[in-house]
């Protein structure tokens, strides 16, 4: 039960920047989430943060502890990376276009809008309001596109929509303001500038200014040492006045700027102006990457190398060796737009996004190697399956492909197109190496897992669409049930041929399941009924299941002793398969109730639509369990109690339909909803897509009337056969669940003996049995671990064989989950090993009450394993090597 959000799989970008820190954490907004990479371990995990809608904008301060997000609705959330909390939140009053820490950390500064606005960054201490507006410049004419700071955090440079690139000096000056120096000449919108540096001082001393054209400038600074003519003549403007309080903004041209320091000290470097004050602009060279009619879309600067990153709306980009214009690269991703472009610190990776297919890459130039390549579905996931082993998890959608996953690490390792229409399920076969997928193309397929190929293909003497999809235990039959035929087909896994048709069903068989004991299939329709099909005797239904509504999936407990299946009307009810009795039924249309949508006339709770579960699925003891459908809930019940015992809400994202139940009345106009009336003219103003994947013909006659809103819904739950973790397919893309027992308490056998004291004792006296099982019966995790390693190696056996059976099933998780973690792998092992010699009669009797925690330590060892076999392939030679050597000698 005490289950919480681990990982987002599926959508590794959604739009949005990415940045890099500390040289290999990649950071990545994903629709109102942010995902953190690590391109050196190859792991990635998901923040448990959420924003009240998608993000567009990220920053993430020098040092890489904090990290600035800015959504579509304007609010930025100041996070602590490490610790993975929220610490401060405001809401910017303009439309935010970019952001950027300043190098030394302790500035922020945010084009809102027209505006240029210099935050004090807030720190770790507690504090009402941590963010300080320090400045405002409202020099600019139009939106500000692109910000970047220099070394020491004292100029800016700013590219904005009204074509020029501008220079600002962030001091104050007493007495004095004058505009900053305007970069002009381009023919469109700047959306890059940067300082190039000069690699003996550090210092600035040219300027890039890159626009959306395709055409990027070159400018050259020559300083004017010891001549501070011309700042004495800015001061002479205007002469000072006491009772006059500053006015920002006045003045007429003038390439300098004197502001006083934001602790009331006169501007730094011992220079009114600073350090680049008095001298001269001037423009070097003008540059085409010549991609028109594309559009520039994404570029940076790599100050260290003096390398140009660009990426266009064509999906081309290109790497340049500034200041001389060498193209060292120009490859093409995709033929979609590339929405970012970045380098990591060192500069040698280039990190490329693409919202509409989200897809993220990170580049190798010098070697032209990829170090990270993911893509999500670019429709919704359908369904989901987890691996016997709890290892992987395999993803199907709209999008036709079948996507395998890593759940520890969170990356796709395989990807299978061979389908040309939607894949509407899956399911992992026995032996791990082995998934079927069935689709509405009409064929069900089996994938190698080892080989990476389609081994056999299943079809029907005539085309059908297949909805539901199922094997055996044994996995010599496979049955798949069909949308239009209301027919269930049945094949020999190892012929692919058809043996048998099962007929009898007058709706479309959405829901298929064998019983784990026997060969009983059990089947449910929209014809109101759950059939239950001997398909080995061949003698048709063996019984009949009536609903008073349509019957929408179908599920067995996993001891086969119980069945559920959910009705159109909200209601989930319990038979008893041998039987065939009604054992309970589950109301549940209050607890699945939907939000309201924007296009709908009537209220949430007056609304009738979605209020049914269209996924169940039971936990890996039977004892509870998860439904899912059309609402952004996802509701845990008990089944000997048939109660509510908690409701996941899997977002809390206002990009989405159906998440708020109640709308706010100010938005509803007389030509209807104010967020689905198209008045954006982005699309004509940039000439290409916007950057989401909403704008894909919705806008047809009989296409979806919300515009292709996306609705939040759980298409697919899935528990891990660990019972550790579970999956859900929403719209936000693929959610893990997984269980927190750091804030449980949860004691097995408590007594008034039983204390951490006691267990303390029993160490000090050296008996390690008593303690051990002393803390097995407190149930503490750390106490657990802690008396494991008191023992000895040589004492495992003993301590082994006086462990009650009762404990075994708490005593091997806490065994499976130190394999995971913990570097004594031998000795964990000869734990699992004395174990298993002691109690295997007790384990093998009660193998069904045991069989997660087994799984557990199974998936354990295995990945164990694995990692052994791929350090020990990979260093073979040097082995053999060493081992002659020593017999050499």
């Amino acid at each position: 039960m005490n289950y919480r959000f681990q990982n987002l799989l599926g959508a590794p970008y959604r739009g949005g920047n990415a940045v890099i820190t500390q040289n290999t954490n990649l950071i990545s907004p994903v629709g109102n989430r942010v995902s953190v990479t690590d391109l050196v371990k190859s792991q990635t995990l998901t923040l448990p943060i959420q924003s009240s809608s998608n993000i567009r904008h990220i920053a993430a301060s020098p040092d890489g502890v904090f990290l600035l997000t800015v959504d579509d609705n304007n609010r930025c959330l100041f996070i602590n990376l490490p610790r993975r909390v929220v610490l401060h939140r405001i809401t910017f009053k303009h439309p935010v276009s970019a952001l950027k820490f300043s190098p030394n950390g302790k500035y922020i500064a945010v084009a809102a809008g027209k505006l240029l606005q210099l935050w004090k960054s807030p720190g770790f201490k507690r504090e009402v309001f941590g963010f300080e507006l320090v400045r405002t410049f409202a020099d600019c004419n139009d939106k500000i596109l692109a910000i970047d700071w220099d070394n020491e955090s004292k100029y800016l440079i700013v590219g904005s929509k009204d074509l020029t690139g501008r220079l600002f000096f962030v001091d104050k000056i007493k007495g004095s303001y004058k505009k900053p120096f305007l970069f002009l000449g381009h023919r469109d919108s700047v959306v890059g500038c940067f300082f190039g540096v000069d690699r003996k001082s550090n210092r600035v001393d040219k300027a890039f200014t890159i626009a959306r054209d395709g055409f990027i400038f070159s400018w050259g600074y020559s300083g004017n040492d010891g001549n501070h003519d011309f700042v004495d003549e800015v001061l002479e403007d205007k002469p000072p006045s006491p009772g006059t309080p500053e006015r920002y903004g006045e003045g007429e041209g003038g390439s300098v700027k004197k502001r006083k320091d934001f602790d009331g000290r006169e501007g730094g470097f011992g220079e009114v102006g600073g350090y680049l004050s008095g001298g001269k602009w001037e423009l070097l060279r003008k540059d085409c990457f010549m991609q028109a009619p594309a559009k520039l879309t994404a570029c940076d600067y790599h100050r260290g190398l003096d390398l140009v990153v660009v990426g266009f709306s064509n999906g081309v980009f290109g790497l340049y060796q500034m200041p001389d214009f060498v193209c060292i690269h120009l490859l093409s991703i995709s033929r979609e737009k590339i929405t970012t472009a970045v380098f990591n610190d060192l500069g040698n990776w280039l990190t490329f996004g693409c919202a509409k297919l989200g897809q993220l890459l990170v580049w190798e130039w010098r070697s032209e190697s990829y170090i990270l390549k993911q893509q999500g579905h670019y429709f919704d996931v359908n369904t989901l399956a987890y691996s016997p082993d709890s290892q992987l998890l395999a993803t199907g959608a709209d999008d036709n492909k079948v996507k395998v996953w890593t759940v520890s690490s969170g990356f796709c390792f395989v990807t299978f197109t061979e389908h040309t229409n939607a894949i509407t399920a899956l399911h992992f076969m026995a032996n791990n190496h082995c998934l079927l997928s069935a689709s509405l193309d009409g064929t069900v397929r089996a994938w190698d897992l080892l080989r990476y190929r389609n081994f056999r293909t299943f079809t029907t003497p005539s085309s059908r669409q297949f909805v539901s999809l199922v094997a055996d235990q044994s996995g010599e039959v496979i049955c798949a049930g069909t949308l239009d035929s209301f027919e269930i087909f049945v094949w020999s896994m190892k012929t692919g041929r058809l043996l048998d048709v099962l007929s009898g069903h007058e709706g479309p068989v959405h829901g298929l399941m064998f019983s784990p004991t026997n060969a009983i299939l059990a089947s449910s329709s929209w014809d109101k009924t759950v059939r239950l099909w001997d398909v080995f005797e061949g003698k048709g239904a063996v019984e009949t299941f009536p609903h008073t509504h349509d019957v929408l999936t179908v599920t067995y407990r996993p001891d086969g002793k119980q069945l559920a299946c959910s009705t159109l009307d909200g209601q989930i009810h319990f038979w008893d398969p041998i039987d065939g009795l009604l054992m309970y039924t589950i109301e549940g249309r209050r607890d699945i109730a939907g939000g309201r949508l924007m296009t709908d006339r009537r209220s949430a709770a007056n609304s009738s639509s979605g209020k049914c579960f269209t996924t169940l699925c039971y936990s890996a003891d039977g004892s509870y369990i998860l439904a899912g459908g059309s609402s952004r809930y996802i509701c845990m019940y008990d089944v000997a109690d048939q109660v509510l015992l908690r409701r996941f809400q899997i977002t809390h994202n206002l990009s989405l339909d159906g998440v708020l139940d109640f709308l706010n009345s100010k938005n509803m106009t007389e030509a209807g909803p104010l967020d689905l009336i198209d008045d954006d003219i982005s699309d004509i103003e940039e000439g290409i897509d916007k950057q989401t994947r909403g704008n894909m013909g919705y806008n047809l006659p009989g296409s979806m009337p919300n515009r292709g809103r996306a609705v939040i819904r759980t298409k697919c739950l899935k528990i891990a056969p660990t019972g550790r973790s579970f999956s859900a397919a929403t719209t936000e893309g693929v959610l893990v669940y997984s269980i927190d027992e750091s804030f449980i308490f949860d004691p097995t056998d408590l007594d008034i003996d039983v204390t951490p004291e006691a267990i303390d004792a029993a160490l000090d006296e050296d008996k390690p049995s008593r303690a051990l099982i002393l803390s097995l019966r407190l149930n503490e995790d750390t106490l657990i671990k802690k008396c494991i390693f008191s023992v000895s190696p040589v004492d495992v056996p003993a301590v082994a064989s006086s462990i009650p059976y009762r404990y075994l099933q708490r005593l091997i998780e806490a065994l499976a989950e130190l394999l995971e973690r913990c570097p004594h792998l031998e000795f964990v092992l000869r734990w699992c090993q004395e174990l298993c010699k002691v109690h295997g009669n007790s384990i093998q009797q009660n193998s069904r009450n045991l069989l997660p925690a087994l799984k557990s330590l199974q998936k354990a060892i295995t990945r164990i394993h694995q990692d052994l076999a791929d350090t020990c392939a990979s260093n073979e030679y040097m082995l053999r090597y060493l081992c002659t050597v020593s017999n050499n000698k």
